[in-house]
């Protein structure tokens, strides 16, 4: 191989001829150095001579700068090896790097990192060692510490309209709620969390961490259950920067009618029974079978009487089935045979039927599905 008319600035070897360094590439007087005095001084590996890692002994998120985070680890070994993969250098000239590292659990609060590292430098395979202590300290998120503070920015109140709520809606209302939050945890919002359910003879006062985390359970609410919300702030507060802080609570309001309640029109058709509240009233007529809406008008609260619900149907026989018109049953009550309006929802076998007694009037009422 030829020889250049440069030197090594250090020990005064001639060089062998080299190419125009490559960007990333060494440049300058390292470029000029030779082998044996550019690795004098390298170091394929930079490493930091310890690392400590904040955890929360709650929700096991790490605090990184200043911030918290949720690394999703399994135990503490995974995040000191997250840890110490941030903190590495590699080199910047070393190519074709592979690396491996093997915890030692030192004791409970201590990690040693045993990290061994190869790449390919100046077309020479090099590889270092490295070990890493990581100490573990426990400590509270900000998250884990407004729970455990009661801390709560939102109120969802879910009343109904001159009425009772049904136990469904009580338990299906907390339900949604719950769910929703648990799809915004998931997503990795931090800022989401449920704080106190309480249950008040009205109906469910759910608190929760942020006020747009509270308009939306408001909304997943309505949106299943109908009714509407209205917003009621309350100030509370300022923050650091004078900014006022408010509480909003938002009052859910479901429909005056509940699915499942036995309603009279007052239209001359008889009964219903309410399947649906969303917009409009929407049944079944317990004479025939048919299906009910109310108005435009009257929305999903027409005037009407209550007669009952469907929890108040029992089960009675079937005498006889006389034409499409009329069908023969026991009274529920006395158990003597009367003869009804036979609606299109029961079966032309069937044995035994849903009877509903209002007054001295029995109806007939669909099997729930």
């Amino acid at each position: 191989m030829s020889e250049s008319r440069e030197f090594c600035p250090r020990c005064g070897d001639a060089v062998p001829e080299r190419r125009d360094p490559l960007p990333g590439e060494p440049s300058g007087r390292d470029a000029l150095l030779c082998d044996d005095c550019y690795f004098a001084d390298f170091s394929l590996v930079d490493a930091p001579d310890r690392i400590e890692v904040l955890v929360c002994a709650g929700c096991g998120a790490v605090h990184r700068g200043d911030s918290w985070w949720d690394v999703g680890a399994r135990d503490y070994t995974d995040v000191a090896v997250d840890e110490v993969a941030g903190a590495l250098g590699v080199h910047v000239a070393a190519d074709a790097v592979e690396w491996g590292v093997e915890p030692e659990q030192v004791d409970e609060n201590t990690i040693r990192m045993h990290c061994r590292f190869s790449g390919v430098v100046r077309g020479t395979l090099r590889d270092a060692e490295v070990t890493v202590p990581v100490k573990i300290s426990r400590g509270t998120c900000t998250r884990c510490g407004r729970i455990a503070g009661g801390y709560y920015a939102g109120v969802v109140q879910v009343r109904a309209d001159d009425r009772e709520l049904t136990s469904t809606e009580r338990t299906r209302a907390v339900e949604i709620a719950e769910s929703y939050v648990a799809d915004q945890e998931a997503d990795g919002d931090r800022e989401a969390f449920l704080t106190e359910v309480k249950q008040t003879p009205d109906g469910p006062n759910v608190k929760l961490s942020t006020n747009r985390l509270a308009q939306n359970v408001a909304t997943q609410i309505t949106t299943e259950l109908g009714g509407s919300y209205e917003s009621y702030p309350t100030l509370v507060t300022e923050d650091g920067d004078g900014n006022e802080v408010y509480r909003v609570t938002f009052a859910v309001r479901l429909p005056r009618y509940a699915p499942g309640e036995i309603l009279d029109p007052n239209d001359g058709d008889g009964p219903v029974l309410v399947t649906g509240v969303s917009g409009r009233l929407s049944g079944v007529r317990l004479a025939t079978g048919a299906s009910y809406a109310s108005s435009f008008e009257a929305g999903a609260a027409p005037e009407a009487t209550r007669l009952g619900t469907r929890e108040d149907a029992s089960e009675t026989t079937v005498v006889t089935v006389e034409d499409d018109h009329a069908i023969q049953v026991l009274d529920p009550e006395t158990y003597a045979a009367r003869t009804v309006p036979n609606p299109s929802f029961v079966d032309a076998d069937a044995e035994t039927v849903l009877a509903f007694k209002h007054g001295d009037a029995v109806h007939l009422v669909p099997p729930e599905t």
